[in-house]
């Protein structure tokens, strides 16, 4: 049986859904549900990396944060760190929920969680223009007292009409920090979690120690740089959609299912895609491709083991 090498970038539908108050018995069964997809990759052979968003998650753990602090003076602790916290439990959760879901099936394999840590460059031009929301959602007031005294940088809340929300930048990942382990760990057949919420970013000073920045890393662009930097050979993106659509929720809305790397490009430069949702998963399902990958997938978890499903970008057409 031919290995292949796959990296699994879990949607946020995929461990916390709409409607949901984030339980975990709730989290448990969504993620528990999402990996049972994933169990016939495995039977075909592939080695697989997983990676996840973190966004309700490091959200809610700001909010505990801001609440510690008022109501007990607990010192804050800094986005990275929040990060981090959100990396570790969601990785053990998937991790539990992995191995549970591989000992139903009779599968013999090791699974490991990695908080990693992800390169960015302090000099990137995101720093000068912070637009990734996070945290709860401020009064005008609260806004106005927290930037003066923490520095933050709030912009207008896309849930609320008077709402304001702290903005971090969003910075392009340049390496993946122990990304030489997590292909080790991979190639003796261990199924490694990593770059949860797009990785911890970090960057070297002038002596090559290791510093931090308030930012958060796109979960997609750092999942396509994982997969390039391992030598994986396909790369899926699981959403709430079976398949990338053109002019989505217009009338002239088309399914668009096999697209090369070419088409894809066009399609890109001209808007077709929704800038805040699809337009970075395809962003990243070319610098895959770009970089060596021989397939990238968009689609939704169910539909996986259905080769009929999911929009597959490739350098030429299957």
């Amino acid at each position: 049986m031919e290995k292949k090498l796959a990296v699994i970038a879990l949607g946020g539908n995929a461990i916390l859904r709409e409607n949901e108050k984030g339980t975990i018995v709730q989290q448990e069964k969504n993620v528990t549900e999402t990996l049972e997809n994933l169990v016939h990759l495995i039977k075909q052979g592939y080695e697989i990396v997983i990676t996840h968003g973190n966004g309700p998650q490091v959200g809610n753990i700001l909010m505990q944060n801001d609440a510690g602090e008022q109501m007990y003076n607990i010192a804050p602790m800094p986005l990275n760190i929040c990060v981090a916290d959100s990396q570790g439990g969601i990785g053990f959760m998937i991790e539990r929920m992995m191995r549970n879901v591989l000992n139903k099936h009779g599968i013999i394999k090791n699974v490991i969680a990695m908080v990693t840590l992800v390169e960015i460059s302090k000099d990137d031009p995101a720093f000068q223009n912070p637009s990734k929301r996070i945290g709860k959602v401020y009064n005008q007031e609260e806004a106005e007292k927290l930037s003066k005294e923490k520095g933050w940088i709030f912009k207008t809340s896309s849930k609320t009409k008077d709402g304001f929300r702290r903005v971090v930048p969003s910075p392009t990942p340049v390496s993946i920090v122990n990304g030489e382990i997590i292909e080790q760990l991979t190639a003796n057949g261990n199924i490694v979690i990593a770059a949860g919420g797009g990785g911890i970013p970090v960057y070297y000073d002038e002596n090559k120690d290791v510093r931090t920045l308030d930012a958060v890393i796109d979960k997609d662009m750092a999942s396509s740089l994982l997969a390039s930097n391992i030598k994986a050979d396909e790369l899926y993106i699981l959403t709430d959609v079976a398949f990338i659509y053109k002019d989505f929720g217009l009338e002239t809305q088309e399914k668009l299912e096999f697209l090369d790397y070419a088409d894809t490009m066009k399609y890109l430069e001209n808007g077709t895609f929704s800038e805040g949702t699809m337009e970075p998963k395809i962003k990243a399902c070319l610098n895959f491709i770009e970089n060596g990958g021989s397939k990238s997938i968009i689609t939704e978890a169910t539909k996986l083991e259905d080769k009929s499903y999911g929009s597959k970008i490739t350098m030429y057409y299957e």
